[in-house]
């Protein structure tokens, strides 16, 4: 039996509105199964990804290490060179060392403790975007409040004027299609274009920045220094669209997913806002990823000899899929995991990836997510679905079209 008999089908829109039954059946056929479509091998339980995530004998890329000639794939398409120029230096594809220098020099102004200063910024822009959403009586969580809150989050880290938000949002958006299964060449064509104008509005910034260097991301990357070592303007171009895309996209979806689900779940919605069994915001943020998380799928080729997965002998330039959100449903991991409860806490789901691909905008997407859940349980505590949403018709990331609430 194949996965697709067993329903795995990433383009049918019953899978994508509720994959995980089907995620159940594929963990009971095993934990390596072969996708023929896609000429992968599908990893379904937590155990065997959390390893995957950790093994350096994988890699999200094979170019540092050989041509595409010699591990059996095509030249790049020279139809979308723009966008691969903006894919080249970044965080969520390259391997060490390159990895290693770029992330260590990025973590060096990126940390956790400015990621924390930012919280009075971070709650301001809440209250005045939710605060505008609110004045439209009924609102869309995602459009109203979610995308325009993390987009004027994410220029201020960076130093981007707040008014270009809407530009870098349909950026954005074009851009991370590329990481879908199936993607048309219409999809193909608005991310090139999306790319290139990317790359060129964030090399004008650092332009800029160069000549009047001021107290923003940018300027920090331009001139953090370790070890006699800097990075150099493509890396730092990189480095600005990756943490751009990666980190909207992580925490609109999260927010999205997760007030779907807490919506559907009353008696969890009651926890959070007030009651004898109280949650605070941070520990909800954790089940929110676990349950309906934003990343379903994340690939790595094999680039050595030797690797066997629960039996499942791998050759070099094969590649592997780890099934994000069936890992974070495997009740070898999770106990009751179809079970939605904000107080669980559990953090070491693998909603943020993890090993050397482990999320460097963690921090700052928890932040955001859990200053969004306080100020919509204190300023809209009886807030409820005001029609069922819908889910985007894509896989790999997960979001809803839209999240109509009345409050």
């Amino acid at each position: 039996m194949t996965v697709t008999d067993l329903g795995f089908d990433p383009a049918s829109s019953a899978f994508l509105a509720d994959p995980y039954p089907v995620y159940a059946r594929l963990r009971d056929a095993g934990p390596v199964l072969w996708h023929e479509p896609r000429q992968v091998y599908l990893l379904t339980r937590f155990e065997q990804v959390h390893a995957a995530l950790r093994d350096r004998r994988l890699g999200r890329a094979f170019e540092h290490r050989y041509s595409a000639a010699e591990f059996g794939r095509p030249e790049p398409d020279p139809r979308w060179i723009r966008w691969q120029e903006s894919e080249r230096w970044s965080l969520l594809n390259l391997e060490p060392p390159d990895h290693t220098r770029l992330r260590r020099l990025v973590t060096a102004v990126f940390t956790p403790r400015a990621v924390a200063a930012l919280r009075p910024v971070i709650e301001r822009y809440s209250d005045e975007t939710l605060a505008r959403a609110r004045d439209l009586g009924e609102f869309d969580l995602i459009a109203d409040y979610a995308q325009p809150f993390s987009v004027a989050v994410i220029c201020l880290l960076l130093g981007v004027p707040v008014d270009d938000g809407p530009r870098l949002l349909d950026w954005s958006h074009a851009i991370v299609k590329m990481y879908e299964i199936s993607t048309d060449d219409e999809h193909r064509a608005a991310a090139e274009r999306a790319a290139g104008e990317f790359i060129d509005y964030v090399t004008a910034l650092i332009t800029a920045r160069r000549a009047h260097p001021r107290d923003d991301l940018i300027s920090q990357l331009i001139g953090i220094a370790d070890q006699g070592d800097r990075l150099t303007q493509d890396e730092i171009v990189g480095t600005v669209i990756v943490l751009l895309n990666a980190g909207h996209e992580a925490t609109v979806n999260t927010l999205g997913n997760g007030m779907r689900a807490l919506l559907r779940h009353p008696e969890q919605w009651a926890r959070l806002v007030g009651s004898s069994d109280p949650v605070d915001p941070s520990v909800a943020v954790e089940e929110m990823i676990r349950w309906d998380g934003p990343l379903q799928l994340f690939e790595r080729w094999v680039l050595d000899d030797g690797v066997e997965i629960a039996g499942q002998r791998l050759r070099v330039g094969e590649r592997i899929a780890m099934l994000f959100g069936s890992a974070n449903r495997d009740p070898a991991r999770f106990a009751d995991p179809d079970r939605f409860d904000i107080g669980r806490g559990d953090t070491g789901h693998i909603g943020f990836g993890g090993g050397t691909h482990f999320c460097i905008g963690a921090p700052l997407a928890r932040l955001e997510i859990a200053v969004s859940l306080g100020r919509l349980r204190r300023d809209c505590p009886r807030i409820e679905l005001a029609q069922e949403p819908q889910y985007e018709p894509f896989f790999v990331i997960r979001g809803l079209k839209e999240l109509r609430v009345r409050w």
